[in-house]
Order: structure tokens, then C-alpha cells, then sequence
């Protein structure tokens, strides 16, 4: 089931975005070691706290790595920087650019101690530009990148949960970081690394195409809560039943509307479908249908059809949903002493026929056990 055996990623980033991206390389395959200083990744203080005084996000975002505590302030912390640096593959990291320059482990000195090495900067706003330097989170990048002009109701952008910049830019960092291996590997430029900077604005500006291209031409505009797939239409939207509960419909094929229709006996609805956006009038009809019933009748009926309807799990079920359940993703945690129930998402993929591997917990060692640890679980 592995995929990058051999391969020793060195991980110093913090908070979400490059711990998930390394974490997504361990579930890979890749034996990954995690530098933090000598107070630890502010993250283990962010969320519910175990008795430990670990957060159990942490936790649950770290596993399957090996943690160390090095101080690069310091000659000595530099120096077993350094000696992890000369045996990596890859370098994961997410400092405000310049940062490692003024500890003198720049670009081109890691450089030249690896010539190898795939060097991933991962950054708010990227290595260049008026913006650089500037702090930001999730909802900024967000803004920026375009992501949240159109999306939520007309009265305002909606924030979204959990931070997609965040997760989006740990799946491109891992997607640059693998094509940098392939390189790498083979071909004209076989054994040259790289140096990549990614950024979360630019992850969340790439899946901009499509409402950039609308915005420019009359009548296809992304306005929030008046296209297609923002909330102007009636066959995709998300709708309030009896119980408070919610639903989903997405029946935009003409096949999946029909079937919706005739199914909560209102056939003459079936011709309305692409009436003008927003279908203010369409949608409050079909509001007041999925209000009259709870969940469980909405569920009964539409769920054995074939017309996109799917009910909105509360977090705490989405773990037993029959689907979720039969692929084997999700692991509940937090049986050991002292902690409190977590959960843990694997990697979401399956590898030649098999789910995806188990994780073990995160460990924290010395720099010198880590290095030889480091060596033995990475050999091949």
C-alpha cells in the first residue's frame, strides 16, 4: 500500500495547512519527521484540550509523524537542522517568506547542502508581491483568492467551515511536491530538486476560472443567491424540513427534476425548472414541500430514488452514515488515558483494492533518536 517508501519528508510548518499536507505524505508512504520550536506548534493549544494539555486537533492532524523540538535561533539547533536537511527529500514549510533567510537556511543554502531536495514554501499570499509579508488566515485568503464573492445568500458572502484555503492549499502542496518527485526521478533533470511556492490565495484564485469567465459575460454572473449554483435555483438548494432538519437536492439534469417532482406530487412544477434566475417564487414552493414533512419522511420517500437528494448529517452522525461507514475512512480515537474521544479522517483514497492504512500516533523524540528512527523507518 505504500506509495513513497524510502522517501523522509522534513516538516516545519505549523497550524493547518503544512501539518495536513504532511500528514497526507505519511498516509502516502512517506516517513515524516516535524521540527517545531522549542515551545511546540502554537496548534496544540487550539481546540478541546486532553488532560495531557494537548489539543486533540493536533493530535489528530499529526499523527503517523515523528515530532522534534529544535530551536534554529541557536548554532546548535541550526546544526541538527542541518543533518536532518542533508538526508531529506522533501522540505515542508509554511514561515512568512524570508524567515528562514535571516537564519541563515535560505533557499540556496539548503540548497546546496541537498541538491535533491524538494523545497515547498507554503505561504499566505506566496514568496513575491505587495502582499508577502502580510499576515492573514482562511477568510482573507479566501476574499482575496475570490472565494467567497459568490458564494451564500444575496445579503452576504458566507464563511466557510472547516477553512477551505486551509485544506485546498495542503492538497496542491502535496501535488507539486509529488510531480517535483516525479522530475526528480527521471528524465533530462533526473536528481535536481526544486523549490515550489504555493500559496492559499493562489490555491483558492485557480478554481476561479469558470465564475471570473461568467462575471465578464451579461447573464452569467455568479451574484450570490441568483445563479445556478449559488442558490438561484430551485433544483439545487439546500431546504429546511419540518424537524429542523435539513436536506439536499440537486437535480439539475432534467431526468433527476422529473423524478423529484412526480415523486412529492407536483408533476406541473417538472416545466418550471429553468424559469429566470433567481426563481424566488419556484424556491418558495419548493420550500413549503420539504417544510410540511420531517426528515424521516423525506428520507423514506426520496432516498430510494434516483433524483439527487441527499439529508444534511449532523457532524456527530456523518462517522455511522452507511456510505461513510462501508469505505472505512474514519477512525474514532481517544481511548488512551487521560484523552478525550477524537476523530481522525485517513487518507481518502484507496490503494490497489485496499482502504486506507490505519495511522499510528504521533511521537516526540530527541533530534538524535528522530534522526536514526527517521533512517530505519524510511529504508528500503
Amino acid at each position: 500500500m505504500t506509495l513513497l517508501p524510502g522517501t523522509r519528508v522534513l516538516d516545519l510548518s505549523q497550524w493547518l495547512p503544512g501539518p495536513m499536507a504532511g500528514q497526507l505524505l505519511a498516509d502516502l508512504g512517506a516517513a515524516v519527521c516535524k521540527v517545531e520550536p522549542p515551545g511546540g506548534d502554537p496548534m496544540r493549544a487550539l481546540g478541546p484540550v486532553d488532560d495531557d494539555g494537548v489539543s486533540a486537533w493536533y493530535k489528530a492532524i499529526n499523527a503517523g509523524k515523528t515530532v522534534v523540538r529544535l530551536d534554529l535561533k541557536s548554532g546548535e539547533g541550526r546544526d541538527a537542522f542541518r543533518r536532518l536537511v542533508a538526508e531529506a527529500d522533501i522540505l515542508l514549510e509554511s514561515y512568512r517568506p524570508g524567515t528562514l533567510d535571516k537564519l541563515g537556511l535560505g533557499r540556496d543554502s539548503l540548497a546546496a547542502l541537498n541538491p535533491r531536495l524538494v523545497h515547498c514554501a507554503l505561504s499566505g499570499y506566496g514568496q513575491t508581491g505587495p502582499y508577502a509579508l502580510k499576515g492573514g488566515h482562511d477568510i482573507n485568503y479566501m476574499a482575496v483568492g475570490g472565494g467567497l464573492a459568490a458564494s451564500g445568500p444575496e445579503a452576504a458572502p458566507v464563511m466557510t467551515y472547516p477553512p477551505v484555503a486551509d485544506h485546498a492549499s495542503a492538497l496542491q502542496a502535496v501535488v507539486v511536491i509529488l510531480a517535483a518527485l516525479l522530475r526528480r526521478g527521471g528524465g533530462p533533470e533526473a536528481g535536481r530538486g526544486a523549490y515550489l511556492d504555493v500559496s492559499l490565495t493562489e490555491t483558492v484564485l485557480a478554481w476561479q476560472a469558470l465564475p471570473m469567465t461568467g462575471a465578464l459575460r451579461p447573464g452569467w454572473q455568479p451574484t450570490r443567491g441568483r445563479a445556478l449554483l449559488n442558490g438561484g435555483a430551485a433544483c439545487y438548494r439546500v431546504y429546511g424540513t419540518a424537524d429542523g432538519r435539513f436536506v439536499t437536492l440537486g437535480a439539475i439534469e432534467a431526468k433527476f427534476w422529473r423524478c423529484f417532482c412526480e415523486a412529492v406530487g407536483r408533476p406541473g412544477l417538472v416545466a418550471r425548472q429553468w424559469e429566470p434566475f433567481p426563481q424566488k417564487a419556484l424556491i418558495a414552493e419548493v420550500e413549503a414541500i420539504f417544510a410540511g414533512q420531517p426528515l424521516a419522511h423525506w428520507t423514506a420517500l426520496l432516498g430510494p430514488l434516483d433524483c439527487c437528494f441527499e439529508p444534511v448529517p449532523e457532524l456527530a452522525e456523518v462517522p455511522d452514515h452507511p456510505q461513510v461507514a462501508a469505505r472505512g475512512q474514519i477512525r474514532r480515537r481517544g481511548q488512551e488515558p487521560g484523552e478525550g474521544p477524537r476523530v481522525e479522517s485517513l487518507l481518502g483514497a484507496w490503494i490497489d483494492g485496499s482502504p486506507p492504512p490505519d495511522r499510528a500516533p504521533l511521537r516526540e523524540l530527541e533530534p538524535a533518536a528522530a534522526l536514526a528512527a527517521w533512517r530505519r523507518s524510511a529504508a528500503v
